[in-house]
């Protein structure tokens, strides 16, 4: 038996924070992503594998069904303790999956390094989804959290417009076609911020959502239909303003670039992975000199 499962990683170009009190947010699926391999293993055990981009292993540990289904936490192993908790409530789910006599031999591959913050998680818990026949976004809600954008993202190969209904995933695949895209890169932050700790912060700030999410849903569906460079760039600004007041922190254009000719928006969580830069030239040269080496262009990233 030989199972294999893949995933695209995510960017949130609008929303960030607010979707997960039913913000429209732009979504942005990947070229790159994670895949994961099933095979026949040893009797009631899981044997897991995972390789970072260069080919790397990164993890290796090997579960027990009995740790599985008693979600067993090991206090020195942080990462063999959330795949625990993942596969038990991928368990709760199906329980099935582990009344088999043998056992399973499964290993990830990762197309990006997983430090970029593309989605190394909800890659994971889509393709666990998808070989266990389960429903992601439940998988998601029990084990990690959040909006699940990320999972819609795992899900579809183009642009989508996402937001919560009721708590339920409103998922719409758009056509992100502006001539703007051409003058769009993201830039990597050289650090990766913690998903987790930036929602339990924003939680503690929200306020005024009622007036701040139509101006947020009004510029994503702007972005859409604009292709005119300065607009685009002013809906940019005037999102970034908007989060910037809401969560009390800079701008990373006020933080890091003042100096940039060109508009900055952070993406996903504040402070961390990569950050939206609209330039007329390639801005490459100017992110290298300031020590940020990852810079891609949105035709490079963007499936």
């Amino acid at each position: 038996m030989k199972k294999a499962f893949y995933s695209n990683g995510k960017l949130l170009l609008t929303g960030e924070y607010l979707v997960l009190d039913g913000a429209l947010a732009l979504a942005l699926p990947t070229k790159f992503g994670q895949d994961l391999i099933v095979e026949t293993g040893d009797s009631q055990e899981i044997h897991w594998t995972s390789y970072d981009a260069d080919g790397s292993i990164w993890f290796e540990d090997t579960f027990l069904f009995s740790e599985i289904e008693k979600k067993i936490s090991f206090s020195e192993q942080p990462v063999k303790s959330t795949l625990v908790e993942i596969l038990h409530e991928a368990w709760l789910l199906n329980p099935t999956f582990l009344k088999q006599n043998e056992g399973y031999r499964v290993s990830t591959h990762l197309t990006f390094p997983k430090f970029w913050g593309l989605g190394t998680s909800s890659t994971l818990i889509n393709n666990i989804a998808q070989w266990l026949e389960i429903d992601a976004f439940a998988l998601l809600k029990n084990s990690f959290g959040g909006s699940g954008y990320d999972i819609a993202c795992a899900q579809n190969d183009t642009p989508i417009l996402y937001r919560l209904d009721s708590g339920k995933p409103v998922i719409k695949p758009v056509a992100f076609e502006s001539e703007c895209r051409h003058h769009l890169y993201f830039v990597y932050l050289n650090q990766k911020q913690s998903s987790k700790s930036a929602i339990a912060s924003y939680k503690q700030k929200r306020t005024a959502l009622e007036i701040i999410i139509p101006k947020t849903d009004k510029i994503t569906t702007a972005l859409l239909q604009t292709n005119d460079g300065l607009s685009f760039q002013s809906l940019l600004q005037e999102h970034e303003q908007i989060l910037s007041a809401l969560l009390e922190l800079p701008t990373v254009k006020e933080n890091l670039f003042p100096d940039f000719k060109g508009t900055l928006k952070s993406l996903g969580a504040w402070g961390g992975d990569f950050i939206l830069a609209y330039s007329k030239e390639n801005p490459t040269v100017y992110f290298q000199e300031k020590g940020f080496y990852t810079v891609i262009p949105y035709a490079d990233m963007i499936l």
